[in-house]
């Protein structure tokens, strides 16, 4: 949240957060913070009126963007139909949507306990992915090859889940890398659409959790086509205005392009700030104008200067955080280091994106210095933890 409250104080607004943490740190950067949970929509409604506010979002936060669709639209302010958002923010709805609108989709459906689970399970083919329908940061995601698996995976996705549901999917290998980026539309036109190449890391706690980005993506020119308009399709039948979005795409092995996810919100792991690096596009500033209504206007999009790298760290064990060591042959191309903890605080395996304790940013020359990086990022990049 701390680059999206910056660019509103930038753009002369007062800025108010609200959550249930008073310790969090965006708050110190806000004009003003009120202990109310994001997650209760009447809550926030009251408060937002009580203020008066002229604007709401909320920002790589999953748990806030359906309250904020639904003041915005309580309140007459800008933002996204709260029933499209609801669609968006649970990934059973989206793909029985996806599915109704003849969207290429792999085959899955939502259910609430293993017994109804079991049923059906012999009409998937595997390998399978089970995770909560409406939790986010890769929480409760779990790969099944084998039958005897189903039952922990199931478990594990409702230990996540709000509602108690989850959603069984046949898994779609991608060729290549899959993408996680954010896009932007204008008054329902889709003006901005990037794709990345997302990584990672089979050896870390949870293989589900992305471990690093790079752009631009290996995506062939004929599916990055097929998506854009595909996306600009489904923006249009959910009547989506203007809004950013963190969209996951991949192209599959069968050579077909799936829409993953599309959440109107912006990505977490600081993806428009890698955007913005990567093409001069400052998502953020046109997200914030956005929500408040403002006319945006967006510079013709520039070529990728370079490759650009995101490294998300993270420690493989618990312990205590020691440092950071960059191998000599890649600290060239360091352009930014973001560590979010201090010396000899505790960190913990990475089991979920809120397990990051921070980010390396790179600018390559080539392709292949962004593989080397993801292949050997252990030697390269040494969390040091005891």
């Amino acid at each position: 949240m701390i680059p999206v409250i910056k660019e509103a104080k930038k753009l002369g607004y007062y800025t108010i957060t609200c959550d249930y943490l008073p310790e969090n740190i965006a708050h110190k950067y806000s004009d003003e913070y009120h202990n109310v949970s994001i997650t209760d929509h009447e809550a926030v409604l009251a408060l937002a009126r009580k203020l008066q506010i002229n604007g709401i979002m909320s920002f790589a936060v999953d748990p806030g963007v359906v309250s904020a669709a639904y003041v915005a639209e309580k309140m007459g302010l800008p933002g996204c139909p709260l029933k499209s958002v609801e669609i968006l923010q649970n990934k059973g709805l989206f793909r029985t949507f996806l599915e109704k609108h003849n969207f290429t989709v792999p085959k899955a459906k939502t259910f609430n306990t293993f017994d109804e689970a079991i049923k059906e399970f012999n009409t998937f083919n595997l390998p399978v992915i089970v995770k909560p329908v409406d939790a986010a940061g890769s929480k409760g995601v779990s790969k099944v090859e084998e039958l005897e698996d189903l039952k922990y995976a199931i478990e594990n996705a409702l230990t996540h889940s709000i509602s108690d549901t989850f959603i069984i999917e046949e898994f779609i290998e991608a060729k290549g890398s899959p993408s996680d980026s954010d896009c932007f539309s204008i008054n329902g036109d889709l003006h901005i659409v990037t794709f990345s190449n997302q990584y990672f890391n089979s050896n870390s706690n949870n293989p589900f959790t992305p471990s690093a980005y790079s752009w631009p993506s290996n995506i062939s020119r004929t599916n990055k086509i097929e998506l854009k308009k595909e996306l600009q399709r489904l923006v249009t039948l959910l009547n989506l205005q203007t809004s950013i979005f963190n969209i996951e795409v991949r192209e599959g092995k069968d050579g077909k392009a799936y829409i993953m996810e599309m959440a109107p919100r912006g990505g977490g792991n600081r993806l428009s700030e890698m955007v913005r690096y990567a093409t001069g596009l400052n998502l953020i500033e046109f997200a914030v104008k956005g929500a408040m209504g403002e006319k945006i206007t967006v510079p013709e999009e520039k070529l990728y200067n370079g490759n650009w790298t995101e490294l998300i760290l993270f420690s493989r064990k618990e312990g205590k955080f020691h440092g950071l060591e960059i191998d000599a042959s890649i600290e060239a191309f360091l352009i930014e280091k973001d560590i979010w903890i201090n010396s000899r605080d505790k960190v913990y395996p990475f089991s979920s994106a809120n397990y990051a304790i921070g980010t390396l940013v790179f600018n390559f020359k080539e392709s292949e210095q962004v593989e080397n990086l993801i292949q050997n990022r252990d030697n390269l990049v040494r969390v040091v933890v005891s």
